[in-house]
């Protein structure tokens, strides 16, 4: 058990600072992207400010892909899943909490499993609270 916790604590710390350095990275093109937007006086509704939300949760979509991916790449290398496609499943539907049979991996691996779901819903929470501020800012404007 606490070969376990110790493993998914790295996780935890691993994708917590992807996720930060992901925010950071759209928020310094945003600032970018922002100061153009005052120059140019693009409305957000425009086809350009709507391109800009997209790209945002695109971005958003990656950095959400990189952690599950990191996360299934663990569950594959350990051999506690049998190929790729199940691993990234796997690990798809427990970040975000969707959910698995618990014979879906061995007894060994299920306390990290869980752990992932509950990393899953903060970070998604945290994406979630950075759109939510996006687009109020962009309300604003």
């Amino acid at each position: 058990m606490l070969a376990q916790l110790a493993i998914a604590t790295l996780m935890v710390l691993a994708t917590v600072t992807i996720h930060g350095l992901g925010l950071l990275t759209l928020t310094r093109l945003l600032r970018i992207e922002q100061r153009e937007e005052a120059k140019e006086h693009v409305s957000p509704v425009s086809a350009k400010g709507i391109a800009i939300t997209f790209a945002i949760v695109l971005g958003l979509f990656v950095i959400h892909g990189i952690e599950i991916w990191l996360y299934a790449a663990l569950y594959l290398f350990a051999g506690a899943l049998p190929d790729l496609h199940e691993a990234v499943y796997f690990s798809v539907i427990t970040y975000s909490t969707i959910g698995y049979d618990d014979d879906g991996i061995p007894r060994a691996w299920q306390l990290v499993a869980g752990i992932e779901g509950v990393n899953g819903v903060l970070l998604l929470g945290w994406s979630t609270a950075f759109f939510v501020g996006l687009l109020a800012r962009l309300g604003r404007r």
